[in-house]
């Protein structure tokens, strides 16, 4: 074999392992996006918290996580549709309200949860699940009634977050403890707010009652013409850990202030 023909083998040789380098690369950027788009289609989504209804447990800037396996499969659970009805959610265990087909769990009291907002669903809401179906909601001088009978809830320390809600002015705080023993803290930023005395809300059958931890700041199930009564077929899933939190002072152009305004102790937090 000539010395050119030598040449031109080593180069056609090259050529392909560059190629097959290339293929390989390809296929491995395919794969992984083809398992991110499968899990955040089915298990896991992504979301971002972008007001302070839910302070102090969720802050502006805090990046979750969203189960979409805890309630079950239904129209909002996707992205695109699959021909499911508007009263059809599949999942594991059956349970039959009137007028919908219902297989799956269901949201749990104390439960923070994103759903598509009743009254306009190209929006999403995340608030925490106070009242299930046919239980008797109220709130009395800031205090919260399930079924005529009060939350117990406990003063604890102000709360104060000098780039959160309030800006550095300390805020009530208070201990609220659901009947199922499940806690968490609230916030209640003005005695005798909007929303401190309601009448008595009669949670429908399919249909759940949220609230926004940071009382005076949240709309929520409390304001029927705005949020009302979620139905089942709503829930998005069910908020499980917050990922990456940065404060909502840092502005893309600073990138050298990231670290500082990163806050490393809420990662991977469980909700």
């Amino acid at each position: 074999m000539h010395k050119e023909d030598h040449t031109l083998a080593a180069q056609r040789a090259a050529g392909r392992k560059q190629e097959d380098g290339l293929w390989e690369t390809a296929k491995v950027i395919i794969q992984a996006l083809a398992i991110a788009f499968f899990v955040r289609t089915f298990f896991y989504q992504p979301f971002n918290i972008p007001s302070s209804s839910m302070y102090p447990t969720l802050k502006i800037g805090d990046y979750l996580f969203v189960s979409k396996l805890s309630y079950g499969y239904g129209k909002y659970s996707f992205n695109f549709s699959m021909g499911l009805g508007d009263k059809t959610v599949f999942a594991c265990c059956p349970i039959d309200y009137p007028g919908r087909k219902v297989l799956a769990d269901t949201p749990k009291r104390g439960d923070v949860a994103v759903f598509k907002l009743p009254t306009d669903t190209n929006i999403d809401y995340i608030k925490r699940v106070i009242g299930l179906p046919g239980d008797r909601i109220q709130v009395r001088d800031s205090v919260l009634y399930i079924n005529d009978v009060a939350v117990p809830r406990e003063r604890i320390e102000d709360y104060v977050d000098p780039s959160g809600e309030g800006h550095g002015t300390p805020i009530p705080q208070y201990r609220e403890t659901l009947p199922n023993g499940v806690s968490y803290n609230t916030l209640d930023l003005t005695p005798n707010g909007d929303a401190d005395n309601t009448p008595v809300y009669e949670v429908p059958e399919g249909h759940y009652f949220m609230m926004g931890d940071n009382r005076d700041n949240s709309q929520d199930s409390r304001y029927l013409n705005v949020v009302g009564y979620v139905p089942i077929e709503n829930y998005v899933g069910r908020a499980d850990i917050i990922f990456f939190s940065i404060s909502p002072n840092a502005v893309l152009w600073k990138p050298w202030e990231w670290p500082f305004l990163t806050r490393w102790t809420r990662f991977f937090n469980l909700i």
